[in-house]
């Protein structure tokens, strides 16, 4: 049997935090697989379109965080570069960067408190209007699990930012295992209440009961204690949101906007037009496939403090060192694992296995795996330069969303399937990826001086 040192794992790029987080996205992509049987199980045809087009909808929390919890934690590492903890609680450093870290958490909570509030409220709204207004089916039950659904959205709201500003202050490793056991709870209820006969009611409880753990891991006695001796610490020197997080934010919100329009609108529309089936089927395969993007994605996302500490020091050799090993490990381990579905979605067509009903044929499966990869590159491109605290995709995420909405209009109405996901493939790869690396060559060329 093969074991690895901690050295060995350092080597490739796995530390304490990548571990955890790793073995968290292991856990969702396995009960992601695990849940597809479970859905293809326990709910009919019909209710996996509803099923999917409620994550859809979900999304739309988006337009509420606007990217704030990335900006939180990327902020936080900055003020924090200069800061230390001595013992548990004692935070050492200049009071200046101290009353910084402190007023960006106060901004934390209370901004969060309020917009969750909205969003929840508006959720519930929109949810019950599209749901009422297309492909009705009498015999689906959505309108009580909605409501579970929209509190649960919107309690994760709150919390979130919380997690990332604790990312930005070191807690990587922690918050990975606050991550791991709320993903774990979550797997584990849903499982329980699919088998128990909970239908549509099942996704929207378990995460109402995740959230719920979620809670009560992040008010334990020592999270409480480092939080209380941050916001504490405030003085005279704060950071002005309309001076210095607004003026980044707006454009990392155009993306995430734009974003919803890009990743977000397919089932919807395929809801609205093809009905529940074919939303389901579109929904299933992307649920596989988003599975393994969140597992391999996991090698950047956990270093976006370290990343961001190398720029405020302008330690630029060890930046690109760490980037482009990282992204190594992305694509080579998204690589493996897209070919490995494709196959398997591939010989499954080729027999009488019911599951494969509830999947994309391989064709636009394998196009979708390709768009989904490049995004990849995209996505790792970008948040190396949001580490600078600036945002130079808007415009392309803006073209990109106007690009794709238009695409899926007019090429699914007349090609179906087939035509949302080519088009969606054509304008990711001959726009996105050339438009991306070449922000990503220039703007390093111009801010590394």
């Amino acid at each position: 049997m093969f074991q690895f040192t901690k050295k060995q794992l350092f080597k490739i790029g796995i530390d304490g935090a990548i571990a955890f987080t790793i073995l968290t996205r292991l856990i969702q992509a396995a009960g992601g697989v695990i849940s597809i049987v479970f859905i293809a199980r326990f709910l009919t045809i019909d209710e996996q379109g509803y099923y999917y087009t409620f994550t859809s909808i979900i999304a739309i929390q988006l337009f509420f965080e606007l990217g704030l919890s990335g900006i939180i934690t990327q902020y936080a590492a900055h003020e924090f570069a200069h800061l230390a903890w001595t013992g548990e609680h004692e935070l050492t450093g200049d009071e200046y960067y101290k009353s910084r870290l402190s007023s960006l958490l106060r901004f934390c909570v209370k901004w969060f408190a309020v917009i969750s509030i909205i969003f929840f409220f508006i959720l519930l709204a929109s949810g019950y209007y599209f749901f009422s207004n297309f492909n009705k089916m009498n015999h689906v039950e959505w309108e009580k699990p909605w409501f579970i659904l929209s509190l649960a959205t919107a309690l994760n709201l709150f919390i979130d930012p919380l997690l990332a500003f604790f990312e930005g202050i070191g807690q990587i490793k922690d918050m990975s295992k606050v991550r791991l056991v709320q993903k774990t709870s979550f797997i584990i209820f849903l499982f329980i209440f699919f088998a128990t006969g909970f239908k549509l009611y099942s996704s929207a409880v378990a995460s109402l009961l995740a959230i719920v753990i979620n809670y009560i891991q992040i008010i334990s006695p020592k999270r409480i204690k480092l939080l209380k001796t941050i916001w504490r610490s405030k003085s005279e020197w704060v950071i002005h949101y309309l001076k210095e997080i607004f003026p980044y934010q707006w454009r990392i919100a155009v993306g995430f906007v734009s974003g919803y329009f890009i990743y977000q609108l397919f089932n919807p529309i395929l809801f609205a037009t093809e009905g529940p089936v074919v939303a389901g089927q579109f929904g299933m395969s992307l649920q596989a496939l988003t599975g393994i993007t969140s597992l391999s994605m996991s090698w950047i996302t956990t270093k976006v403090p370290t990343l961001s500490q190398y720029i405020a020091k302008k330690n630029y050799t060890a930046l690109d060192e760490l980037f482009n090993k990282t992204l190594k490990s992305i694509l080579i381990t998204s690589g493996a694992l897209f070919l490995l579905f494709n196959i398997g979605v591939y010989v499954l067509n080729l027999t009488d296995f019911a599951l494969i009903n509830r999947f994309m044929a391989p064709l636009p499966t394998a196009i979708l795996t390709i768009t989904i990869f490049s995004n990849q590159l995209i996505f790792s491109w970008a948040t190396y330069l949001r580490c600078h605290k600036s945002e130079p995709f808007m415009g392309l995420q803006v073209v990109s969303a106007l690009l794709v909405s238009i695409s899926t209009v007019i090429l699914g109405e007349k090609f179906g399937l087939l035509g949302i996901v080519g088009g969606y493939a054509f304008i990711t790869i001959f726009v996105g990826v050339i438009w991306s690396y070449s922000l990503f060559v220039n703007k390093k060329r111009q801010w590394h001086i």
